[in-house]
């Protein structure tokens, strides 16, 4: 099987000169802490592909199962979004706390003429929208994450987070972090004004002559033979038999394609040993967002050819971390989890024996029904906003009392009409509906809604869509599938911890993400002070100190 160039060599050809560590603050990590905590989120890694594949897995994957597993983890909430998830992961705190609500909101109040907000954007710097031209920003994030609270408890704690994303990287780091790195889509980039180190400039440049150079398509292990099946999509457009073969300079299939992961890591490992991550008096931490197994599901879905070449190729990545960080000699604990699930594509659904998959009507789009409503009633102006048929829908402020009544009332029974919608909550059911509690399995679909809403952040609506419809209406454009529902399929996603010497053991039970962070604090003894978490500590050895 043809793989990228060894992690390990990679990793070591990024190697400068080491920083310097800070004076210890008095928390100091009892003597059975890691030494080093790396927690790794596989953006679109679902439960139930990690299900699907679990037993072909032979690197770093394999090696995850042989510690403490959680095939049903979950990011409980309804807005399984990359942004929201990766919000969960690391302060212990659902989107209802985190702020994080979804990828894009609206915010009618804005001084801009563009009325969306990026999650991870600084919407009052002049001149930004929030599709691509926006500073990246940690202001939206209203908690803090374990990173930051173990840096506050002593600051000679290195808190580095490295992504294939900006909104995962930021998420997952938090407000106070020691180097934060992300792909723009040229090279990795930070904050403005942060110095760049000189293992992010080798790795940059490492990046750059891998995108010049034209990549042959990948084998096809033997697992994925039976998904390399073209599928048609309409105007001549096929999914599913792809190898990733990509032309000299395509940055964007570069991006869609297993190579971005090994680059993504490899910065990650470069760090590691550039900084002596572990190496120091106390315990550093390292957030690493995977972010190719989404960009390949959005552009090829999660059933072809494509999704399996890129998780064999990820495991086998993986696997060449775990052994750059075995050659530290530093004890680390790994955590492995993603910030959602996913669904496949419609088409091959319906080929798969799934009929109710389709994709949604153009119609439901906010914008389009907001012009329905308005003509309806007379009203000469736009009365509904929103970013995608699936979601938070807005109705506009500059209304009279009256008028808002009715655009409501009319865009309930709007929405409540189309067959492909199955709940409508008004914010006010939302609001009224306690925070959720118990096994996440058994939320109701209004519980999960709840999990999710920020009041004066949220909508004055919220749509779900039926299951397996698509809100994508057409397959025309760059991506053919998606995930952001309240069901399972994007809410259930594995968690795997692993450390030397762990006993193995498997809990079928559900858990959820918010679970993590409670649980390496008690790894690293560190007491979770206010904010309180969402989440609980879960016990990964038998026999050992209980969580408290």
């Amino acid at each position: 099987m043809k793989r990228q160039a060894s992690l390990v060599a990679m990793a070591l050809a990024l190697l400068s000169a080491p920083l310097s560590a800070k004076e210890p603050a008095p928390f100091t990590p009892p003597a059975s802490a890691p030494k080093l905590i790396v927690v790794v989120s596989v953006d679109q890694f679902s439960a139930d592909l990690f299900d699907e594949y679990r037993k072909s897995f032979t690197g770093g994957f394999a090696r995850l199962q042989q510690g403490g597993v959680f095939p049903s983890g979950y990011q409980s909430h309804a807005a399984t979004e990359t942004c929201p998830g990766h919000s969960t992961i690391l302060t212990g705190l659902r989107p209802e706390h985190t702020g994080i609500i979804a990828n894009n909101w609206t915010d009618l109040s804005v001084a801009r003429a563009d009325k969306v907000v990026y999650c991870a954007e600084d919407e009052s710097v002049a001149g930004t929208t929030h599709d691509g031209q926006y500073t990246v920003s940690d202001k939206h994030l209203l908690v803090p994450t374990l990173g930051e609270r173990m840096k506050a408890a002593n600051p000679a704690i290195r808190v580095v987070s490295v992504a294939g994303k900006d909104r995962a990287a930021v998420m997952m780091g938090g407000h106070n972090v020691d180097e934060l790195w992300w792909w723009n889509g040229k090279a990795f980039v930070s904050y403005a004004g942060r110095a760049t180190p000189a293992v992010v400039s080798r790795a940059n440049a490492a990046t750059a002559a891998n995108i010049a150079a034209p990549q042959a398509a990948l084998d096809v292990p033997e697992v994925c033979k039976p998904h390399d099946r073209a599928v048609q999509l309409g105007g001549g457009k096929t999914v599913g038999a792809g190898h990733f073969e990509r032309a000299a300079g395509s940055a964007s299939a570069f991006r869609a394609s297993p190579a971005f992961d090994g680059a993504i890591v490899a910065l990650a490992a470069g760090l590691v040993q550039d900084m002596k991550l572990g190496q120091g008096p106390t315990t550093d931490i390292i957030d690493v967002g995977a972010s190719a197994t989404d960009y390949i599901g959005h552009t090829y879905g999660t059933e072809g050819a494509e999704m399996c070449i890129q998780l064999q190729q990820l495991d086998a990545t993986l696997g060449s971390f775990f052994q750059m960080l075995d050659s530290t000699g530093v004890d680390y604990e790994v955590v492995l989890t993603a910030d959602h699930g996913g669904n496949d594509l419609p088409e091959r659904e319906v080929d798969a024996g799934l009929p109710a998959a389709q994709r949604a009507k153009v119609m439901l789009a906010p914008a389009i029904a907001g012009k329905e409503i308005a003509t309806k009633l007379g009203i000469a102006k736009p009365v509904l906003f929103g970013d995608i048929p699936n979601g938070d829908v807005y109705i506009a402020k500059d209304l009279t009392t009256a008028q808002h009544k009715a655009v409501k009332a009319a865009a309930i029974a709007y929405y409540k009409a189309s067959p492909q919608v199955a709940e409508v909550f008004t914010a006010a059911q939302i609001r009224a509906t306690p925070s959720p509690k118990g096994p996440p399995e058994k939320w109701t679909m209004l519980e999960r809604a709840r999990a999710s809403f920020r009041a004066g952040r949220s909508g004055d609506l919220l749509v779900f869509l039926q299951p397996r419809v698509t809100p994508i209406p057409s397959a025309a454009g760059g991506y053919v599938a998606t995930h952001g529902s309240p069901y399972d399929y994007d809410r259930r996603v594995p968690i795997l911890f692993w450390r030397k010497g762990m006993s193995r053991f498997e809990h079928t039970g559900g858990v959820e993400t918010v679970d993590i962070a409670p649980t390496l604090a008690h790894q690293i003894g560190l007491p979770l002070t206010a904010p309180k978490v969402d989440g609980r500590c879960l016990d990964l050895n038998a026999g050992g100190a209980p969580c408290r």
